[in-house]
């Protein structure tokens, strides 16, 4: 969390790994913004080893973007980042620029407002979910992603939570078909990677 640094404090991330290995980008202090750290997006990405690749992902409740931007690096195809504050989704247009990659869009608005309007076009097989914990949208938007035809037939989607993370069919809404794979625990952060498969009769 930011906790209660001042407003308009910058604050620093590192690409670990790909292409822009070692880059650092600034980003602004937003309330509730809480970056996934290093440790755990290293952990992350050993996970998915070469799954990133030629992959079009979702970074969903975007923040710094640390968790996309990452994944551009790394090989993916396209990322679409989305956020509810202008001030983060603006750092993240520029860090895109800055980079020279014109494989990442920025959507400003909520995640549940970007799974219920966006066209299926595009069927993505990596997301990443990382919501403020206080919002406590983290399940319903799980069900309604499930739910819009976003997902290829098989995906990964990365999740971090204040609580303990929910096995398939434990939560009530949560999808059946998603299979926790990989998780950990960080501080107070539980985080894990789940494997959709299709839904069969």
């Amino acid at each position: 969390m930011n906790g209660n640094r001042p407003a308009g404090q910058q604050n620093t991330l590192r690409i670990i790994a790909g292409y822009w290995r070692g880059r650092k980008l600034r980003f602004p202090d937003v309330p509730g913004l809480r970056p996934t750290p290093d440790r755990v997006r290293e952990t992350l990405f050993n996970w998915l080893q070469g799954l990133t690749l030629d992959e079009d992902c979702i970074d969903l409740y975007a923040g710094s973007g640390a968790c996309g931007l990452e994944a551009l690096s790394r090989g993916a195809r396209h990322v679409v980042f989305v956020d509810t504050s202008a001030a983060a989704c603006a750092a993240i247009s520029a860090h895109l620029t800055a980079l020279g990659s014109v494989q990442g869009k920025v959507h400003k608005c909520s995640a549940r407002q970007f799974i219920e309007s966006a066209a299926a076009d595009t069927r993505f097989g990596l997301v990443f979910m990382d919501p403020p914990f206080a919002a406590g949208v983290l399940i319903h938007d799980c069900a309604a992603l499930e739910a819009s035809g976003l997902l290829k037939t098989r995906a990964h989607i990365y999740l971090e939570s204040g609580e303990a993370l929910p096995e398939s069919g434990a939560a009530n809404n949560f999808p059946e078909n998603w299979v926790l794979r990989k998780h950990g625990k960080a501080g107070a952060v539980f985080y894990g990677l789940y494997e959709r498969h299709e839904v069969t009769a």
